[in-house]
């Protein structure tokens, strides 16, 4: 089902967190409504500490510090636990989902599509077969990969998320490029041991890749994956849901609610 989809592809400017996860979840809206799937590619304004959608963090982090720091914060839609987003590459999938085994196979789908480019890169990415549990909780994201998930060697280098809602699923996540995520520990009031360092495309490939060479080999897989030209998607179809769920992403009391 997933390959016969009509897909679309955007490729966004850079943007603050409020707007990417406004933007995002819009999508999301959209292809309920629609039943149409968009694969977006994106990047962040500033570095920018997400919040997994029911991670508990309100007393957690030292917000003076993260000024000082420069860093901003927003909750996801999505679960998972902390992830500083800065030198990384971002994808989401928005796509229909009236069924709740979609999701797996959403996973494993929006997977394929990410080792084919990925892969076409250069980088030897594989899918991580450990079956620890992952535990809960404001450390980062990247300590440690969880089963499925992509890595390189045993070192995670893609970070993923989903959330299902009415007849939609999101899927979003983080390709880095150089491992900002130890700063997280500098962001915590109680800082925790320091976590092993995460795989990124810096490592993988002797250099930083431009956003721009990322997301047309992620473009080229999705082609190959669904067989078809995919056309480009015009963000301004979704303008007025992004404008109105900007202004959530953007409030503290979401942010900070737990």
């Amino acid at each position: 089902m997933l390959p016969f989809m009509r897909w679309h592809f955007l490729f966004s400017a850079a943007a603050d967190g409020a707007t990417n996860m406004a933007l995002d979840e819009a999508l999301m809206r959209r292809a309920g409504r629609t039943g149409e799937a968009v694969f977006r590619v994106y990047s962040w304004s500033q570095p920018t500490l997400s919040l997994g959608r029911n991670q508990r963090a309100r007393g957690c982090y030292d917000e003076r510090v993260a000024r000082d720091l420069g860093v901003a914060f927003v909750r996801r839609p999505t679960g998972g636990r902390a992830l500083l987003h800065h030198r990384e590459v971002t994808y989401s999938a928005a796509l229909p989902s009236s069924d709740t085994t979609h999701a797996s196979a959403a996973y494993d789908f929006i997977n394929e599509v990410l080792l084919e480019g990925l892969g076409a890169l250069g980088v030897g990415v594989a899918r991580a077969t450990s079956t620890a549990a992952v535990p809960p909780g404001p450390r980062p994201c990247f300590d440690v990969p969880a089963e499925r998930e992509l890595v390189v060697g045993d070192r995670k280098l893609v970070g993923s998320a989903q959330w299902r809602q009415g007849d939609a699923l999101l899927q979003h996540g983080s390709i880095l490029v150089r491992d900002d995520q130890p700063l997280i520990n500098s962001l915590l009031i109680a800082p925790g041991p320091s976590v092993p360092g995460a795989a990124t495309l810096a490592d993988a490939l002797g250099t930083d890749p431009p956003i721009e060479t990322v997301a047309g080999a992620l473009r080229d897989a999705l082609e190959s994956r669904t067989g078809g030209g995919i056309p480009e998607f015009d963000a301004a179809d979704v303008a007025d849901d992004a404008a109105e769920l900007r202004r959530v992403y953007g409030d503290a009391a979401w942010t900070w609610r737990r």
